[in-house]
């Protein structure tokens, strides 16, 4: 059962929060968008990291801030620009978001110091907001990430399910009462790294707990149970067959449109039949994303006169691939067609 919020005396939400901070300050990683209180900075590691690693993201992070240092450089950057240093992170959406939202802020004037003006943003939410909001401006407001949930439904022992509008009520006020609003960066941060290091999704590091002598899941053998999630949509297969031309050194591509994954990427000729000819390269290739599974073949053709495609596709040179944001999928791919290339030579 869910603690009630009046239960939470201030003595036990001081007690919490006095054994967070005091472990971030012992315990918080050292991250570079950590040592600066720059809003532009703190926003991109945020976007970054959304669905993303630190050790994974961090490398990206230092590319975007060393190609474009400030939001004005990334508004005058192209989209396809954007995508091609952002290629392998995936969620491709974020890219695209990442670079209306700098030139959202270049129009504003600055960037927006007020929640409500930060949530105006595109691509930012309810916790990128408050992230950016508490740790760039010290605003009092509590983030609410997967980290919290974990954290906070462990201590208090509360089961309900994080992905359903009175969890995300419950925990959003929960998260919010224990907030020390003079320290509200500092205690945000701890919460994060606390469940990424300590709570961990699976063998969390209890032993070592500050917290373990109140903690309600450790006591009544629920850790494994909690956070607690209703079950949601089953997952979709599709399969992709991409045929790889390759005429006098040249090569067929498409840019995707909306509506579809990997909005604005570039990929092979897509088809629903293979031409005659064409040389089976990779079959059933399995690429997961979140709701769906992509099962893909790969065709190498090479015809002896320039097939004509569909209007929306051009031709580019085989070495010209790089300059070009591809799906991890595609990259995949042309992993392979040079293989074969090498092979053949």
């Amino acid at each position: 059962m869910a603690v009630p919020l009046f239960l939470c005396t201030f003595a036990a939400i001081m007690s919490f929060t006095t054994a967070i901070l005091e472990w971030f300050r012992e315990n918080g990683r050292m991250l570079p968008w950590r040592e600066t209180r720059d809003a532009y900075a703190i926003w991109l590691s945020e976007i970054i990291l959304q669905q993303t690693r630190i050790e994974q993201g961090r490398p990206y992070w230092e590319r975007f801030m060393k190609r474009w240092p400030t939001v004005e450089s990334l508004a005058a950057a192209t989209e396809d620009e954007v995508l091609r240093l952002w290629q392998g992170l995936g969620y491709y959406s974020r890219a695209r978001n990442l670079h209306k939202a700098a030139q959202q802020v270049v129009a504003m004037g600055e960037f927006p110091q007020t929640m409500e003006g930060i949530r105006s943003m595109k691509g930012v939410g309810d916790y990128t907001a408050a992230a950016i909001g508490s740790i760039a401006f010290g605003m009092p407001v509590a983030v609410v990430d997967g980290n919290v949930y974990r954290v906070l439904s462990r201590h208090y022992g509360i089961s309900t399910p994080i992905n359903t509008t009175e969890g995300k009520h419950e925990f959003a006020a929960l998260a919010q009462a224990l907030l020390p609003e003079n320290e509200a960066s500092a205690y945000n941060q701890g919460m994060m790294d606390f469940g990424a290091l300590i709570c961990t999704p699976m063998s969390p590091r209890c032993m070592e707990c500050p917290l373990q002598e109140t903690c309600v899941a450790l006591r009544e053998g629920r850790i494994g149970e909690l956070p607690a999630k209703q079950k949601t949509l089953k997952v979709k297969e599709r399969h992709l067959t991409y045929i790889y031309i390759r005429y006098n050194n040249m090569t067929a591509i498409h840019r995707r449109g909306e509506d579809d994954i990997w909005q604005g990427l570039y990929e092979p000729w897509l088809v629903e039949r293979v031409p005659e000819g064409a040389i089976l390269i990779r079959k059933d290739v399995k690429h997961v994303l979140t709701h769906r599974v992509i099962y893909a073949d790969f065709w190498l053709w090479e015809p002896e006169q320039q097939p004509v495609l569909p209007d929306d596709y051009c031709w580019i040179k085989e070495e010209d691939w790089d300059q070009y944001g591809v799906p991890r999928l595609v990259e995949i791919m042309l992993d392979e067609i040079n293989k074969n290339k090498l092979d053949k030579s």
